[in-house]
């Protein structure tokens, strides 16, 4: 743990670098509906996390337009990403939040939540938008 710790600094760095890249891209995607990512400008917490934070995180969701059918479509269709649920950790991994959460859950049904990793952003983004293409 202690050996972790000693690099835990730049892996965040990184991470909300990825992060804020890969938002950007999907937020200019005909197919996402919504990004929600506190980085981008048109966030509604953007303001107030930008005067808290010096980055915005390796956390994001997007909504797929066509609902949780479409959404687990692209899910099922990138490569890089893997299908789990954890927070933080060195590699990409995406999730179907409603799915996790079961019957009573108030996630949107098209909602995918994304924990970026250490990957190099071009390569996350490119899995995203071969899987895009599949839609």
């Amino acid at each position: 743990m202690l050996r972790g710790l000693q690099t835990f600094p730049y892996r965040v760095r990184a991470q909300s670098a990825g992060a804020q890249r890969i938002a950007e891209y999907l937020s200019q995607q005909p197919k996402i509906e919504a990004v929600h990512y506190p980085g981008l400008a048109s966030h509604s917490g953007h303001k107030i996390a930008a005067a808290q934070m010096s980055s915005f995180g390796g956390m994001l969701s997007i909504q797929v337009k066509g609902g949780q059918v479409e959404a687990f479509k692209l899910a099922a269709a990138v490569k890089l990403f893997t299908h789990a649920t954890s927070l933080g950790g060195p590699h990409s991994l995406i999730e179907h939040r409603a799915s996790v959460e079961g019957a009573a859950t108030r996630s949107p049904v098209n909602l995918l939540r994304l924990s970026i990793g250490l990957e190099h952003p071009d390569d996350l983004i490119d899995d995203l938008e071969q899987a895009l293409k599949k839609l």
